[in-house]
C-alpha cells in the first residue's frame, strides 16, 4: 500500500458518504504522530513553530500543498503555532481525502534528505 502522503486527493463523487468505524481506524493508523481523529468527524493537529513568521510561513506553505491537492484544511495561525483541521465539508466528515492531506501537511515538517 502506497503511504498516505504519496497519493493524490480526487474529488468527491456526489453521494459520496463520510468515512466510519474500521476503515477510519485503519487510515488512522496510517497517519503521523499526532494528529487527533474528533468524533469521526474531522482531523487536527497543531505544530509548534518558533515565532510568528515561522508559523506564517509554515501556513503558507500548507496552503501551497492545498492548492495543488485542491483540498483545503482550516488553519488557525497564532504566534508559534499552527493549528490544521482537516475534514471534507462537502460530505459533513472524513473521506481517505483528509489522511492524504493531513499525511502531506505533515511531510512538510519531516527533514528533507540530501
Amino acid at each position: 500500500m502506497a503511504k498516505l502522503d504519496h497519493e493524490k486527493c480526487k474529488p468527491c463523487e456526489e453521494g459520496t458518504q463520510p468515512l466510519k468505524g474500521d476503515e477510519l481506524k485503519e487510515l488512522e493508523a496510517q497517519l503521523p504522530e499526532g494528529w487527533e481523529m474528533v468524533e469521526e468527524h474531522h482531523l487536527q493537529k497543531s505544530f509548534g513553530c518558533e515565532d510568528f513568521r515561522q508559523a506564517l510561513d509554515l501556513a503558507n506553505r500548507i496552503g501551497e500543498v492545498a492548492e495543488q491537492e485542491n483540498h483545503h484544511p482550516d488553519l488557525h495561525v497564532s504566534y508559534g503555532k499552527v493549528e490544521a483541521v482537516v475534514w471534507t465539508h462537502k460530505v459533513g466528515g472524513l473521506t481517505r481525502n483528509d489522511f492524504i492531506l493531513a499525511s502531506k501537511i505533515d511531510a512538510l515538517r519531516r527533514p528533507t534528505a540530501t
